[in-house]
């Protein structure tokens, strides 16, 4: 019985201590600004980025001062990323900590301007039709925008924008919570109160990043070797619709595994437009007079791009390509992943694109190589064009030795008439160390005529089969064909000295002089040497 009493008093005390006020508290806009971009980790090399649906994200830090009264009270950040991911946020720098975390689910729009402002006074403005004189009046708002808007006036009730004459209606204030950009909050408790700097750091959906290179082939050198100038831009996708000025930028490179779906977390606000309903004249006896013709159908909203700033680097001038770039980006090593920072302070426009220039290499060393395959099942009745290579080493011997993220690749060679396109590519990742190969198309000089000289009975499951390749070069220079046998385990191959595998398959390097030919046979089995 005690124990209950003791429990009835506690709650008794409860109920009549004083709920304490919570202030609100604004927190001054970012003083500094990180941001760091990370790829879509569903992005494939062969993938470009996708301008109306960026599926990337970034992590952004913002620096805030706040300052506090004594007890607990409500910060609001106002300014956030749309894309937020609130769950993901941190807030330091708080005597008190974080007691509690919201996102607001409303933006300052009609629709919500009108919500707040239900059963409180407007001033609606009109046109008199006999004297066109604009007259205001007070009025009441008296249905929420979800079902039009209808007004009390000292003459009724009526329905906004009914009459077809030109309506204003003007807000004395705009409600509490309310605010055109999104607002994230927390609850906080202070003792004593004062003014302090806080980092918000969280993540945000809506972001994206590739590269894109542009190699410039100089004269040849020696042989099959070439030297070229490789540029290369980081190109930045924001996709929301807040920018980041200032901000220290940073990019990360490489594959993360990321379990979260960071499209459903963000949970972006809602700025609700305002659908007016006219109401029908007449009584519910007699009908409506006059035969209205439905509304039209609201306009579409503009495509998601059309405001978006589109800077292309790569379609300048070959003679502002050729400038080297006024700030690169520097990269450091983040784990197995690349981090490459931004040197000086950049702006995340709002959506926007966005190139940054983290590579400029003159007098990188590569080599040019013709590509053949011969298989059994390539055999065919007449020669066909070559493919061309330009293959390099990622490394500091060939003029390179950093990891270059996936993305695209022009190709431009020199002529009598100007830097002239070549070809077009996509590369994957490339860490430090490995071979780079970019395809060229394929060759008017080298041709390559794959024959398959013997036939084995339908019975042989895997057959033995003599092979033939012919090349033909009629460079002035000797030619080097990199020839691909077929997958590697698919059986062995006899007579054919020096050959490797490579990227899964059986290949073998041969030289063809300048303007000669050379023949090339071999016996293509089943494993066990059937």
């Amino acid at each position: 019985m005690r124990s209950a009493a003791l429990l009835v008093a506690f709650l008794a005390g409860l109920s009549a201590a004083p709920v304490e006020a919570r202030e609100a508290v604004e927190a001054s806009a970012p003083t500094s600004l990180a941001v760091t971009l990370y790829r879509d980790p569903d992005r494939g090399a062969d993938d470009a980025m996708n301008r109306e649906w960026p599926r990337g994200f970034a992590m952004i830090t913002e620096t805030r001062t706040v300052t506090l009264p004594p007890g607990q009270s409500t910060i609001r950040f106002t300014g956030v990323a749309e894309g937020m991911v609130a769950v993901s946020a941190i807030v330091t720098g708080l005597p008190g900590g974080t007691i509690e975390k919201n996102r607001n689910a409303d933006l300052l729009s009609p629709a919500a301007l009108v919500d707040g402002t239900l059963g409180n006074r407007v001033t609606i403005t009109r046109t008199n039709p006999a004297t066109g004189e604009a007259m205001a009046e007070e009025a009441v708002v008296r249905t929420r925008a979800d079902g039009g808007l209808v007004l009390q006036t000292a003459a009724g009730f009526e329905a906004v924008r009914c009459s077809g004459l030109p309506e204003t209606l003007t807000f004395d204030r705009v409600p509490a919570g309310l605010s055109a950009q999104p607002v994230f909050s927390v609850e906080t408790r202070d003792p004593s109160g004062g003014t302090y700097t806080v980092e918000l750091t969280y993540l945000a959906w809506g972001f994206d990043w590739q590269a894109h290179y542009v190699a410039t082939l100089e004269e040849p050198g020696r042989d099959d070797t070439v030297k070229l100038r490789l540029m290369s831009w980081l190109t930045l996708l924001n996709d929301n619709g807040q920018s980041f000025p200032d901000a220290a930028l940073q990019v990360v490179a490489g594959r993360l595994n990321v379990v979260s779906d960071f499209q459903g977390l963000a949970d972006p606000p809602e700025a609700r437009p305002l659908r007016l309903t006219c109401y029908p004249l007449g009584s519910t006896a007699a009908g409506t007079p006059i035969d209205y013709p439905l509304p039209p159908a609201p306009a579409p909203p503009p495509p998601p791009m059309a405001a978006r700033e589109s800077i292309v680097v790569t379609g300048m001038r070959q003679a502002d390509l050729a400038a080297a770039p006024a700030m690169k980006a520097v990269e450091e090593a983040l784990g197995d992943l690349k981090l490459y920072r931004v040197p000086e302070p950049v702006t995340v426009a709002a959506k926007s694109l966005k190139q940054v220039a983290f590579l400029d290499q003159e007098g990188v060393e590569g080599r040019l190589l013709y590509t053949a395959r011969c298989t059994p099942w390539d055999a065919g009745p007449e020669a066909l064009p070559a493919g061309m290579l330009l293959a390099t080493v990622n490394d500091k011997q060939h003029g390179l030795g950093m990891a270059l993220p996936m993305g695209g690749v022009t190709v431009f060679e020199p002529t009598s008439f100007g830097e002239q396109l070549v070809a077009e590519e996509r590369v994957r990742d490339y860490a430090e160390g490995q071979e780079v190969e970019l395809a060229l198309g394929t060759s008017s000089q080298v041709f390559a005529h794959c024959e398959r000289l013997s036939e084995a009975g339908p019975a042989a499951p895997a057959p033995r089969a003599e092979m033939r390749l012919t090349l033909s070069n009629a460079n002035r220079t000797a030619a080097r064909v990199r020839i691909v046998l077929g997958p590697a385990g698919g059986g062995q191959i006899r007579g054919l000295p020096n050959t490797r595998v490579k990227d899964g398959e059986v290949i073998v390097d041969v030289a063809i002089p300048g303007n000669g030919r050379r023949e090339i046979t071999w016996t293509a089995g089943d494993a066990d040497g059937a």
